[in-house]
C-alpha cells in the first residue's frame, strides 16, 4: 500500500510540473499575461482616459472647449489632444526629484508659451501616480504649476505605462489624420529646459 501512495505522490508531483511548464510557456507566447512595459519610440500610447478637467483655463488649454465640463464629468485621451506634440510627465507628490524638477518644467512650460514655433503646438500634461486629487492640488499649488495635473491615486495608468518610477516623460507626435506615435520615452530629469524643447521639436518635426 505505501508503494501504491509512493506513485500516487509522484503522479501528483509530475502533474504540477507539466502545468507549471504550461503556464511558463503560456507567459512567454501571450504578451497581454506579461507585466506591461512602457511604450518606446514608434510606438503608441496604451489606451487609457483621463478625466475631463473642471477648470476652463486647462480645458482651453488642451483644445478641449467644445467638451463642457458637466456634473457627470467627461474624459479624453491624450492623444486628443489639440496639439501636435504632448510631453507627457508621469509624477508624485512624495518624489523628491519631481519636487526638485518643478521649476525645470515650469521653466518648459514658459519656454513653449513664449515660442511662436511651439506655441499652441506643444502641450505638457502631468499625472500623478497613486495621487489623489487632493494630493495633486497641493503639488499644483505649492509649485504653482501651470499646466494641468491629472490624479491616477489606483494607479491604474501608472500600469499601464509599465510601473515606471518617477519621474518619466513620454513624447508623442500627434499627427493630422488623429493618429499618434511615441518619439521620446525616458526616465528621470531632461535636463536644460531649452535644450529638451529644441529636441522635441526635432524629434517631432515641428
Amino acid at each position: 500500500m505505501r508503494g501504491v501512495g509512493i506513485v500516487k505522490g509522484e503522479t501528483a508531483m509530475k502533474r504540477i510540473l507539466v502545468a507549471c511548464l504550461a503556464l511558463v510557456a503560456l507567459l512567454a507566447v501571450v504578451p497581454s499575461l506579461q507585466a506591461a512595459a512602457p511604450p518606446g519610440p514608434g510606438q503608441q500610447m496604451p489606451d487609457f482616459e483621463l478625466p475631463l478637467p473642471k477648470d476652463g483655463a486647462d480645458r482651453n488649454y488642451l483644445g478641449l472647449t467644445g467638451r463642457l465640463f458637466s456634473f457627470g464629468g467627461g474624459s479624453f485621451r491624450v492623444a486628443e489632444t489639440k496639439a501636435q506634440a504632448v510631453i507627457f510627465q508621469v509624477f508624485s507628490m512624495y518624489c523628491p526629484h519631481c519636487q526638485k524638477d518643478a521649476p525645470n518644467m515650469n521653466t518648459l512650460y514658459n519656454l513653449i508659451e513664449g515660442s511662436q514655433r511651439a506655441r499652441g503646438k506643444v502641450k505638457i500634461i502631468g499625472v500623478g501616480a497613486g495621487n489623489n486629487p487632493y494630493e495633486v492640488g497641493v503639488f499644483k499649488k505649492k509649485y504653482q504649476v501651470p499646466f494641468p495635473l491629472f490624479p491616477d491615486g489606483d494607479f491604474i495608468i501608472h500600469k499601464k505605462l509599465g510601473d515606471v518610477r518617477t519621474p518619466y516623460f513620454i513624447v508623442i507626435r500627434i499627427m493630422p489624420d488623429g493618429s499618434h506615435r511615441v518619439v521620446y520615452s525616458k526616465l528621470g530629469s531632461f535636463g536644460d529646459p531649452a535644450r529638451f524643447l529644441d529636441d522635441v521639436l526635432t524629434m517631432t518635426g515641428i
